[in-house]
């Protein structure tokens, strides 16, 4: 696959200093220009102010020039307009109005967590020790961003986009609602979902499961307004998961792992319900704002006033 990861989004929100605040909690590493940085990943998100909350920019990493002039040509037989520079090329997907690029950049190769070992029934593998999680101190880090969701007025025109356009692979689907993609191997890179607006959500990993409950304690704390879900399991890339609200009412999530697929399958991907796709957690499914947040009208109303 030319394309291999996520590099970066920017986010667009009121309340640029509260929201900064928040991703600090989060254990991203602040810094200039409203850059947020991860372990493995470098420079990936970015705050800038927005009347409302919105995705602005998606970044994506290639190998080389080539495949820049492959996704160039694709976008252009789709009738899509597109800006090439020396290492990028960058357009704008018009039901959302969020602007992709794809850029020449790095893989990033991460050295490996160090395997955790559970005891179960009939099985122990830790004796005479604690469990490490529980003697942890450091603050939980993100290695590096996972996925993003997009919510899209028009889910036909931004699949059609993100996969014949910028050449993301499909991985799996929710009926008539959504549908999820690659650029790497990860088993979605990004999840676009039928919406009245656009309206985001995104995932960042950590090394394990105990990374995510000790990052959701210290997020929640002071602040128990944040919790929204989990720790559960989700069926789509079979990840352990908590998730969080942002002050813009962003969702937020940490998870260790996801499905691994090969750059050119995931297996059979099939259609399945949203209760389906969230299947498994401390709630056994996800409140409503999980899907539709709870400030959707708002978004709604900020929307129509600008036509």
């Amino acid at each position: 696959m030319p394309l291999h990861r996520l590099t970066s989004v920017t986010i667009g929100v009121p309340n640029v200093a509260e929201t900064a605040a928040y991703y600090t909690d989060f254990g991203l590493s602040p810094q200039q220009d409203g850059w947020f940085g991860t372990r493995d990943g470098g420079r990936q998100l970015r705050i800038v102010h927005s009347p409302t909350r919105r995705l602005v920019e998606v970044h994506v990493g290639a190998d080389d020039s080539d495949d820049l002039a492959r996704v160039a040509d694709a976008l252009h037989r789709l009738g899509i307009k597109s800006a090439r520079g020396p290492h990028s090329v960058t357009a704008i997907e018009k039901a959302t109005g969020v602007q992709p690029t794809v850029e020449v950049s790095p893989r990033v190769t991460q050295a490996p967590a160090r395997a955790v070992v559970y005891n179960g029934p009939g099985r122990i593998e830790r004796t005479g020790a604690r469990a490490p999680g529980v003697l942890r101190t450091e603050r939980v880090q993100p290695r590096k961003l996972g996925h993003t969701v997009l919510g899209t007025t028009d889910l036909a025109i931004t699949r059609a986009f993100i996969l014949e356009g910028l050449g993301f692979k499909l991985s799996d689907a929710i009926k008539d609602v959504g549908t999820f993609m690659r650029c790497s191997t990860d088993h979605h890179n990004v999840l676009v979902l039928q919406a009245p607006v656009a309206f985001l959500h995104h995932t960042w990993q950590v090394d394990d499961v105990d990374e995510v409950g000790r990052g959701a304690s210290a997020m929640l704390t002071d602040h128990p307004e944040r919790h929204i879900w989990g720790l559960g399991r989700t069926m789509p890339g079979r990840t352990s998961s908590g998730t969080s609200r942002t002050p813009p009412a962003t969702l937020a999530s940490t998870t260790p792992t996801w499905t691994a697929s090969s750059t050119t399958t995931c297996g059979r991907p099939r259609p399945m319900t949203a209760p389906r796709a969230c299947s498994t957690g401390v709630r056994h499914q996800p409140p409503p704002s999980f899907l539709a947040p709870d400030d959707l009208a708002a978004l709604m109303t900020g929307l129509h006033s600008k036509v």
